[in-house]
């Protein structure tokens, strides 16, 4: 337990276990679910059945795999979050399945939920989802990115009843929604599946309401937190909480909030007597004055909880929690951005796909929390979520961790004249602001389609949505590109570079940085880099990147920072490879971008939820291809380089008042091989082959690292990556396992060239085998990853890994223990009919696509194209992008 004891001392937020760990906390449809409070939640990810194709008919008309008696039981149990197909870490290109994927899952609405509506919350599901209940079709949501639900009640089910829901979730192109662009010409990939959370959710008659689902009123429904008169003195809180009644009579209750501190000592309590006549809906606007606030940063991102409760006879029927931010952003324009009263250092982050190696975009919520503390402590304070709202869980760690946020609407270079389109991109914008409006972490909307020629009327009609559905002071401001239409002269605030101070009024950020293409067909590019392509090639990457992060300093007030591209290592549609410009790879393997990101965090900040502090890190291998030159990324005030133990070299970091913080280290010719091979063979000291570099503050140091060079491979080691919260037992949960090949003193040997494969033993198993190159995995830069996922049962943990080929003196192979931890909320778990292979695996023959052997003629040879795309039709696709991409500023060098 040795994994869960260390998380917990990790975690100083979150639901604190009865055996001591702690987990962070995820939100439910928008709200934190509140102990005592009434509403019911259960997990609602396990037990499904999955099968791919055939595509769902159009109309309320029902398909035979959508009725309650059809033979689902050789179909293969899967849990969400789900990918429709596992892919090779390097998937681009069109690699992923495109087309119609059938989930259903026949179940018995819990007893819990007696008297209560029974609703199946859906995160997201990728493209056109289609659900039927019992049989019958109960909607059609279209796109891949919001929620939507289904109320059980409208079919007449409650407690006790059986239930069997089927989903069709298409992720074909299809133009008639947004992103709406082809995939072959897409910079990132419409991965399938249900792959968020599905929860079934209890609650009462009279009940808090939806903000997404149930639209009664512009700027309504649920919970709405906003804010006035913020300062160091005072702050009001204002919450608006919106009550229906589903009930067939009137009914009386007292909401009650109370705002508590993150101590959870309660800060103010007000109650209000309400009565509602049935079907009707009221709003309660409620005020409270905290005095002497603790404000939110990213610095020090504190979070009030507002507990909302519905009592009815003097018993809680329905409630949760939504979390508290309280602080004061402003755009002033040519003076730049404000926090707190307070003008702002740079906001410098990056932009962030949601997909992972190998499962798409199917990740738990605990890889999300981690990407937000890898990135937070990587130095980020802004991260722009390209190019489509987040997961809820992601959104939720930026507020924990302190990480501002740019929440755009579905879209990348496409515009489709059809007037549903535009409906549908308004009904986008209007969905994500009432999901992620109470994020203290969101600074601006993006209500826009990026790098698209889209019309002024519609550039204002979305801007005026962001007004109508934020009507309050301290709103989220909405940024776009300023040669955009409509945008120079109505948008707060305006994306391009430090050379367009002065162009125009408004503050000025750049959306996309670190970009150094040849052309947009070939992309090369000296920022995109594997991490397998190994040490010389990180390294040009990394100082590449510092050049486009010493230019976020430029331009005074006005220019307010920038967001590279990208964090992450990720899958594209119109190229044949990934792209590699991360500072970490899609496993989230850092690259030496990452230190130096990281060494801009200043040395004396203290954040109260992540590792902070002096740092020091070698970007240097000591192999014999190694460059002499020797780089070291610090944030000290000057580091000192010994070398073999003996020489001792100082060079100051440079902390340019117009530049990036914290300049690279270059010791020039500082490394020789011929001098380390002196002390190995001839002084008989392999010991003393090494760099030692120390980072000095006020003539002190305070920190050092070592760097020795690998010698032989000899044995294997295994390591948990960022084992920053622990695994739950899920059913879905995982954690990256890294096994490095190590000498015998543990120097990760990065020249090594092994295939490393995996086992498992106790409650896990692993994601992917040989068909995608997932086990055996091959080793890059020293190091092999495998993704190790939960069951259902708490327990132990055993990963063993060893070489593919053994012989008798080849790495040893090594093993890892630890521990997974029970889940906290309730399963809703499926009613398995008899006979049923559970979890075996088994499949029936998917239903044949349209061009394959035994199904209709038909045109398409991609999956889910329309038509048959020739080479030169994809071609002059790619011209077309490659126009948009330099009209919107990519193809300058930055």
């Amino acid at each position: 337990m040795l994994f869960a004891a260390l998380c917990a001392l990790m975690l100083p937020l979150g639901t604190l276990r009865a055996d001591g760990v702690r987990l962070p906390e995820y939100s439910v449809a928008g709200l934190f679910p509140l102990e005592d409070s009434g509403r019911q939640v259960f997990n609602f990810n396990t037990g499904w059945r999955f099968l791919r194709g055939p595509a769902a008919p159009e109309g309320d008309s029902v398909p035979d795999v959508a009725r309650p008696d059809w033979d689902d039981r050789l179909w293969q149990e899967v849990t969400l979050p789900h990918t429709v197909a596992l892919v090779p870490a390097e998937a681009s290109g069109g690699r992923n399945y495109r087309g119609p994927a059938w989930y259903r899952k026949r179940f018995v609405i819990p007893q819990e939920l007696s008297g209560m509506q029974a609703q199946l919350y859906f995160e997201a599901a990728m493209g056109a989802a289609d659900v039927y209940v019992n049989g019958r079709h109960a909607l059609r949501h279209l796109g891949g990115y919001l929620p939507f639900a289904v109320d059980l009640e409208a079919f007449g089910l409650h407690a006790g009843d059986s239930c069997v829901v089927a989903v069709c979730a298409d992720n074909s192109d299809d133009k008639s929604y947004p992103p709406g662009k082809t995939q072959y010409t897409l910079d990132f990939c419409y991965h399938g599946g249900i792959y968020r959370d599905v929860w079934l959710v209890g609650r009462a008659p009279l009940h808090i309401t939806d903000p997404v689902v149930e639209r009664h009123e512009t700027a309504g429904g649920g919970v709405f937190l906003h804010y006035a008169d913020i300062s160091e003195g005072s702050a009001q809180v204002w919450v608006e909480t919106e009550i229906g009644n589903a009930a067939a009579r009137s009914a009386s209750a007292v909401l009650e909030l109370t705002l508590c501190d993150a101590e959870g000592k309660a800060v103010g309590v007000r109650k209000t007597s309400l009565r509602l006549q049935p079907g009707a809906f009221r709003t309660v606007s409620t005020r409270f004055t905290v005095r002497s606030p603790h404000l939110w940063s990213p610095e020090d991102p504190y979070l009030y909880r507002v507990n909302v409760r519905v009592l009815q006879g003097g018993r809680c029927v329905d409630g949760g929690t939504v979390r508290a931010g309280i602080r004061l952003a402003e755009w002033r324009g040519t003076d730049g951005f404000w926090l707190n009263g307070k003008p702002y250092h740079r906001l410098i982050g990056t932009n962030r796909h949601q997909d992972f190696a190998y499962v798409g975009n199917a990740l738990p919520n605990s890889m999300h929390w981690r990407d937000v503390r890898m990135l937070r402590e990587g130095g980020c304070t802004i991260i722009r979520s390209a190019h489509y709202p987040q997961d809820p869980a992601f959104m939720d760690a930026c507020d924990e961790l302190g990480i501002f946020m740019i929440v755009p609407t579905p879209g990348w270079q496409f515009w489709n004249k059809a007037p549903e389109f535009r409906e549908r991109v308004l009904d986008d914008v209007t969905q994500m602001i009432r999901r992620d409006r109470n994020h203290p972490s969101v600074l601006l909307w993006e209500p826009i389609l990026n790098e698209t020629p889209f019309p002024e009327d519609f550039s204002l009609q979305a801007l005026q949505l962001t007004f109508d559905e934020f009507p309050y002071p301290g709103a989220p401001l909405s940024a776009a590109d300023y040669k955009s239409a409509g945008v120079a002269e109505h948008y707060g605030v305006v994306y391009g570079w430090p050379s367009d101070t002065g162009k125009v009024a408004q503050s000025i950020f750049t959306r996309e940085f670190g970009e150094n293409v040849d052309d947009w067909y070939a992309q090369n590019n000296n920022n995109r880099v594997s991490r397998s392509w190994g040490e010389q090639a990180q390294l040009l990457q990394a100082l590449s990147l510092a050049d486009s992060y010493d230019e976020m300093f430029r331009g005074g007030r006005q220019f307010t920072g920038g967001a590279q591209w990208h964090s992450f290592d990720h899958q594209r549609g119109y190229h044949p490879d990934p792209y590699w410009g991360g500072q970490a790879d899609a496993f989230r393997q850092e690259k030496y971008a990452y230190y130096m990101f990281r060494s801009q965090v200043p040395a004396d900040l203290q954040h109260p939820l992540v590792e902070t502090g002096p740092m020091v890190y070698i970007a240097h291998e000591i192999m014999p291809t190694s460059s002499p030159d020797v780089v070291v990324f610090s944030n000290c005030d000057s580091v000192r380089l010994i070398i073999r133990e003996q020489d001792t070299l100082v060079r100051p970091v440079v902390h340019a008042p117009d530049g990036m913080p914290s300049r690279p280290v270059v010791f020039e010719g500082a490394y020789d091989f011929w001098d380390m091979r002196e002390v190995s063979y001839f002084q008989k000291s392999p010991e003393r082959v090494s760099f030692i570099a120390e980072g000095i503050i006020g003539g002190k140091v305070v920190c050092s690292t070592k760097k020795m060079p690998s010698r032989r491979s000899t044995k294997l080691s295994l390591r948990l990556d960022h084992p920053w919260v622990p695994l739950v037992a899920d059913g879905n949960d995982f954690i990256v396992v890294v096994c490095e090949v190590t000498d015998d003193n543990g120097n990760v040997r990065r020249l090594a060239k092994d295939n490393i494969v995996f086992s498992v033993e106790g409650e896990g198993s692993i994601i992917g085998d040989a068909s995608i190159g997932a086990n055996p995995r091959a080793v890059e830069f020293g190091s092999a990853p495998v993704l190790v996922r939960a069951t259902r049962q708490a327990g132990k943990i055993r990963v063993r890994a060893r070489v593919q080929f053994e012989g008798d003196v080849t790495p040893e192979a090594a093993e890892l223990e630890f521990s997974s931890v029970p889940a906290v909320l309730p399963f809703c778990d499926a009613v398995l009919t008899a006979g049923t292979p559970e979890g075996s695996g088994v499949l029936l023959p998917e239903f044949p696509r349209p061009g394959s052997s035994g199904a209709p003629a038909g045109p398409s040879v991609i999956p889910g194209l329309t038509g048959n795309p020739t080479p030169s039709d994809i071609r002059e696709q790619l011209r077309q992008v490659h126009q948009q991409q330099q009209e919107f500023g990519e193809g300058r060098k930055n």
